[in-house]
């Protein structure tokens, strides 16, 4: 059973409140923050605080999310049975059913459906689509009771609908920036490059929904801005695993033309692509030397390959949904299990359009009753640096004082900063108890039950480790220290129980026991302020003190000082 970090402890317990408050609620985390996890808790404790006879059913719009979300539910609650609705199987036999929309909303397979006493909606912005709204329709009509959670890292919609309709409150918000702070996204380095095109695309035609994208083609297809789209990427970020996000088809293979023409392994994923086509690609992009993928607007939400440390935006997004999806795909942090040799810091996002200006942040304000980024409701989200004044995200000129966005340098980088500045909040926040095993700062180390972690600094990099009883040493990050605390403490999540978690427990803080002082060198024995947990991080570092150190040292002569 995984263990809760704090803070999801806190997003579950909110969304749980409102639930029973509301009967239905919307609750946001951004990618990276265990939206899954805390789908299943929240699914989990409401049954449970129900009655023994409850069902609930799980929604999610494509086949990989369903059994994604069905094995970790099954990870989280162990003793809930499940089964699914989809185009293989159409089974309604246990407490929980995981099912996949298109399927589920078909009129034949509605009027099979059970009674449900909850509702959860993955990726829950599509809960105003019509198949959705079918399905929510229909649960209420069989039980006005059935509770609705909706679950989404991008609330705002790209066709300008609310999500009003189906839910009338928000229970917590979780920012990409607390999620960076902590250790499990990787900060953006923000370019905005200007290659002369920035003021047609101010005025480029648009639609209801977004940018017309042919009248981009027209502006940004052009030999002399795509080769010269290389030659910037060539300069910031030759070595990364890059995605190119462009406005059409033609445009994405113009573009890779201009890599392959510089000697760049580079290819185009697109939606008429057969699906094994697709995977296979991404698979030698994800595993092997293809180092430039170009996609239109395939390659967004649902794509998670951690390698990705460098975002190219070729198109300009009115939606700011759009323009975090984008964003979001270079993000995650890197497994070194599956992904041996890549140490990643950070993503670049090298902007030539207008998506950075615009939009300014990642982050998002949720208002249930917006209609979204479109061209004639401009939302007052940026502020002026000159005067201060708050103006809308797409004005240009200060009404106020006269300041001008596009006076800004070219090829301008912002960086969002201080999120290392969190650690010793992290180190507080986590549920078990990190000590400084030889009080230099170079090697910290928490215990549980059947489980160890740990985290350890050699020639200016970190290293995070997770082994334990029956458990394969394994090394489980390289680089920032926040970014290796996070894996190490998740490690402890997933392998502990709540009762091995509890820091504050007595015990911890008791003296070293003789039979600990035995195994530990005779320094220790006159040691009197050693306590028994100290004692036991000791004696975890002794017992695997040759794997750590196969791991630490190999890891250190693979990795080196590299970054993704």
């Amino acid at each position: 059973m995984t263990i809760l970090r704090p803070r999801q402890k806190r997003f579950v317990e909110r969304s749980l409140s409102a639930l029973k408050e509301h009967g239905n609620t919307l609750s946001v985390a951004s990618t990276g923050f265990g939206k899954t996890i805390c789908l299943s808790a929240v699914t989990q404790q409401h049954l449970k605080r129900v009655s023994k006879n409850t069902r609930a059913c799980v929604l999610a719009h494509r086949d990989e999310l369903v059994n994604q979300n069905r094995d970790k539910f099954a990870a989280m609650a162990p003793n809930l049975s499940t089964s699914l609705v989809n185009a293989q199987e159409k089974s309604w036999a246990a407490r929980v059913t995981f099912a996949m929309v298109p399927t589920l909303s078909r009129e034949a397979n509605l009027a099979v459906m059970p009674p449900l006493d909850l509702l959860v909606i993955d990726e829950a912005h599509h809960a105003v689509a019509s198949t959705y709204r079918a399905v929510i329709n229909r649960a209420l009509e069989l039980n006005p009771q059935t509770a609705v959670f909706g679950l989404t890292a991008t609330p705002l919609r790209g066709d300008a609908q609310g999500l009003r309709p189906v839910f009338s409150n928000v229970a917590d918000q979780v920012s990409i920036g607390e999620i960076i702070r902590d250790g499990h996204l990787v900060p953006p380095r923000t370019f905005v490059i200007d290659v002369g095109v920035q003021g047609e695309l101010k005025e480029a035609k648009r639609t209801n929904a977004d940018f017309d994208m042919n009248a981009v083609e027209a502006i940004l297809d052009q030999g002399i801005i795509n080769e010269a789209v290389v030659s910037h990427w060539q300069d910031k970020a030759f070595d990364r695993k890059t995605i190119v996000f462009c406005a059409t088809v033609k445009h994405a293979n113009n573009v890779c033309e201009a890599f392959v023409s510089a000697g760049i392994k580079a290819a185009v994923i697109d939606g008429d692509m057969a699906k094994s086509d697709r995977q296979a690609l991404i698979q030698e992009f994800d595993q092997g030397d293809l180092q430039v993928l170009l996609n239109c607007f395939v390659l967004t939400e649902g794509f998670d390959s951690q390698p990705v440390s460098c975002v190219v935006l070729l198109r300009p997004s009115s939606q700011k949904s759009t323009f975090i999806q984008c964003v979001g795909r270079g993000l995650r942090t890197v497994d070194p299990a599956l992904y041996p040799g890549i140490v990643k810091t950070d993503c670049m996002v090298l902007d030539f359009g207008i998506s950075s200006l615009l939009h300014g942040s990642l982050e998002t304000d949720v208002d249930l009753d917006s209609k979204g980024y479109t061209s004639d409701q401009n939302k007052p989200d940026k502020d002026c640096p000159e005067c201060g004044a708050s103006v809308p995200s797409r004005t240009q000129e200060c009404p106020l004082c006269g300041f001008e966005w596009g006076q800004e340098e070219p090829d301008v980088e912002r960086t969002l900063g201080n999120f290392v500045m969190s650690e010793v909040d992290l180190l507080a926040q986590s549920a078990f108890l990190w000590t400084d095993i030889f009080g230099d700062d170079a090697a910290l180390l928490a215990t549980g039950f059947s489980a160890w972690a740990g985290m350890f600094f050699l020639n200016g990099q970190w290293y995070g480790l997770g082994g334990g009883r029956d458990l394969a040493t394994r090394l489980l990050a390289v680089g920032a220290r926040t970014v290796c605390l996070a894996s190490a403490n998740d490690w402890l999540h997933g392998h502990e129980t709540e009762d091995a978690a509890q820091k504050s427990k007595r015990w911890l803080k008791q003296p070293a026991t003789p039979a600990q002082l035995n195994y530990l060198p005779s320094q220790y024995r006159n040691d009197y302020s050693l306590t028994r947990y100290h004692a036991s991080c000791l004696l975890a570092f002794k017992f695997n003190k040759k794997d750590i150190q196969k791991y630490v040292f190999g890891a250190s002569k693979r990795y080196g000082s590299r970054a993704a």
